[in-house]
């Protein structure tokens, strides 16, 4: 099992840099292509407020400021993109309807990457994240300083859905890490598992992991950062809980905690 395509949305803002080179990071040891793509405001999404008379004056003026900042917008993340020293990329600029695209870019992808301000609902980015997570639920890696791939990856495990899927999409990743650590604060969950089991899974396959278990812990999302800044450890595998409602997705506490924190670079899957 490996990964073969790493997606960087990118926005043609001041992040798109550390975005692709994060992708870079990522893609780099698979030998797996990396695709940045452009995903700019739909010019789909303005049109009902403009009514059936939109090509008034005004209303064309601001269609045209629109076509205008995102030709710029395409041109700053190409140039970011192509900055980057990896070989095996792509560059994919979206075009209305934006969401479809972008949602066609990500079933065809193994990891999507985005830098910390989409994960915390800031910048041009953030619905981008919301809808890779909740509507497409494909596996996010949100890139923080010092992301690398072959150091000491901790998973977050509580035998949950959500744990589960994060912990068996991120295999490739394991597979290349130093040191793998599986996490567990069974008292901080009202579920009952067994550790061990995914021990033994992850063995089935290759991959050895050693078990660190917290107790008498309260909330599990402060202590799972607390064990991973012990553990040294430079990525953690966590499922990402929430909800939809009014059309928005609303991240769980123990989620919103690990999204906030500075350190480790996560990855999380929904």
């Amino acid at each position: 099992m490996s990964w073969a395509r790493i997606m960087a949305p990118l926005s043609g803002g001041q992040g798109d840099a550390a975005a692709a080179a994060a992708g870079a990071i990522i893609a780099e040891p698979f030998g797996a292509e990396l695709a940045g793509v452009y995903t700019p405001a739909d010019v789909a999404d303005v049109m009902p407020w403009m009514g059936e008379g939109f090509l008034g004056g005004v209303q064309t003026t601001a269609l045209e400021s629109l076509k205008e900042a995102t030709a710029t917008g395409e041109a700053h993340a190409r140039k970011a993109f192509e900055a980057v020293a990896y070989a095996k990329k792509q560059f994919v600029s979206l075009q209305t309807p934006v969401w479809a695209g972008l949602s066609a870019e990500s079933r065809l992808s193994d990891v999507v990457v985005f830098t910390t301000d989409p994960s915390r609902g800031r910048g041009p980015l953030s619905e981008a994240f919301q809808q890779m997570v909740a509507d497409e639920q494909r596996p996010v890696l949100i890139a923080r300083p010092g992301l690398k791939v072959g150091g000491v990856v901790a998973v977050a495990w509580d035998g949950g859905k959500e744990a589960s899927r994060a912990a068996r999409l991120a295999t490739p990743l394991l597979e290349k890490a130093a040191k793998v650590v599986i996490i567990a604060a069974p008292k901080a969950s009202s579920r009952s598992f067994d550790p061990s089991r995914l021990q033994a899974y992850y063995a089935a396959r290759g991959i050895a992991a050693d078990l660190e278990l917290l107790t008498d812990v309260g909330e599990a999302a402060p202590a799972l950062l607390h064990a991973s800044a012990r553990l040294g450890a430079d990525i953690l595998v966590a499922g990402a809980f929430g909800h939809p409602r009014l059309q928005e997705f609303i991240f769980g506490g123990a989620t919103r905690t690990l999204l906030n924190s500075d350190s480790p670079s996560l990855f999380l899957s929904h």
